[in-house]
């Protein structure tokens, strides 16, 4: 089956390097039971490894042509081709009753952020989640209070899962090859999230304006949200700044207000 060229406007870089592949499914671990979804397939590297291992693959494809290409090919096992966008997908639709999805993804790094937090919207569906993505955008999902990658990013994704920084990949792991290096995750959802679904428009309203002013002091960046006297009623320091606050403590002060 000959593909077409790769089309810019879907951000495609597609995965060749056999190596990788490798150690990417090294990672995820599939089971003959799981039901794994992965969004971007391209043209099917990972998903002919996956499906090696797993009995049910589905996967989203935005390209048609793709779509068609891959639908045309023998799989080892169940690889069903959906086509569409994987940010307006609805994830429900797959599970059979009580049954858990696996996540696996090449995200477009141009709409990697929306990608994510919708995914995290249908958390209670998902095992877990393996996406390979900038790697400067990973650095800052997996990033530590007080470094330079701490950020909006971190705080949000820690309000409902766990995200481990696995490994990085060259550019020339890919055709055509990105200008950024790229790196491989994995996304844990939280049995408790941190943030419930109640308070979590609060909490991501007080991250939001935190980050919105870094450089200030919580004083100046929550002011019209919290004044001094609630930022110390949360047992926090109004002299800090956003970056060296923990997910935690962004909940107490999503709670005061």
């Amino acid at each position: 089956m000959k593909f077409n060229a790769p089309k810019k406007r879907f951000g495609q870089n597609f995965l060749h390097d056999a190596n990788i592949i490798g150690k990417i499914i090294d990672f995820i671990r599939p089971a003959a039971e799981d039901h794994i979804v992965e969004i971007g397939p391209g043209r099917g590297a990972i998903t002919r490894a996956l499906s090696y291992q797993a009995e049910h693959v589905d996967v989203i494809e935005i390209d048609r042509d793709l779509a068609d290409a891959l639908e045309a090919l023998e799989w080892p096992s169940t690889v069903e081709v959906h086509r569409g966008d994987a940010l307006k997908f609805d994830f429900s639709t797959l599970p059979k009753t009580g049954e858990k999805l696996r996540l696996v993804g090449n995200l477009p790094y141009n709409i990697s952020t929306p990608l994510l937090f919708h995914f995290l919207d249908s958390a209670e569906l998902f095992t877990d989640m393996h996406v390979m993505l900038q790697k400067e955008v990973i650095e800052r999902m997996a990033a530590e209070p007080g470094s330079k990658q701490y950020g909006r990013l971190t705080v949000m994704l820690a309000a409902r899962c766990e995200v481990e920084h696995l490994f990085n990949i060259k550019p020339n792991s890919f055709t055509p090859a990105p200008k950024v290096d790229s790196s491989f995750a994995r996304l844990t959802p939280s049995a408790i999230p941190l943030v419930n679904a109640e308070i979590y428009p609060t909490y991501k309203q007080v991250v939001t304006a935190a980050f919105g002013m870094r450089r200030k002091t919580l004083n100046n960046a929550l002011k019209g949200l919290l004044d001094t006297e609630q930022i110390e009623g949360a047992g926090i320091d109004p002299g800090l700044r956003a970056e060296v606050l923990s997910p935690s403590e962004f909940l107490l002060l999503a709670e005061q207000l």
